[in-house]
């Protein structure tokens, strides 16, 4: 069966983390059958890494404040995780149905797709986002 996704329950969590004056700063996109669905969110990072488990596979889009002394703003990952126990079927069809998730997860910063915890790790990820940035007014100080 094909893959399906809800396009307007996905696009309104996704709206949710994209507005600063929201506490969301995370959606997890998961299956439910063969339909992609809005799953968890939350304003903790930490609680978001607590969904990736090594018999899941999700999307998440995630909101960090990256920046430097000159400027802080808002940057967006798109992170898709494959935990280590997923079958070589379902990776392969997550990688197909990212697509579908792309139809609404349409402004980031930076695209992941991760299956090893380590570079689940908020310190990585900010680095990787500050690095595709550009400008970076911190190396004035130093």
């Amino acid at each position: 069966m094909a893959t399906k996704i809800d396009k307007e329950a996905c696009r309104e969590a996704y709206n949710r983390v994209r507005d600063d004056g929201s506490a969301v700063i995370w959606v997890t996109f998961r299956y439910e059958g063969a339909t992609i669905v809005p799953g968890e969110q939350g304003s903790e990072y930490q609680h978001f890494i607590q969904q990736c488990t090594d018999d899941v596979r999700l999307f998440a889009f995630v909101r960090f404040t990256t920046g430097d002394a000159m400027s802080k703003r808002s940057k967006f990952a798109l992170i898709t995780w494959i935990g280590e126990n997923v079958s070589g079927l379902q990776r392969a069809k997550t990688g197909t149905d990212k697509s579908l998730v792309k139809e609404v997860v349409q402004n980031f910063a930076k695209e992941f797709v991760i299956s090893d915890r380590k570079e689940l790790e908020e310190d990585f990820i900010k680095s990787e986002l500050k690095k595709a940035g550009g400008a970076n007014y911190d190396a004035q100080t130093e």
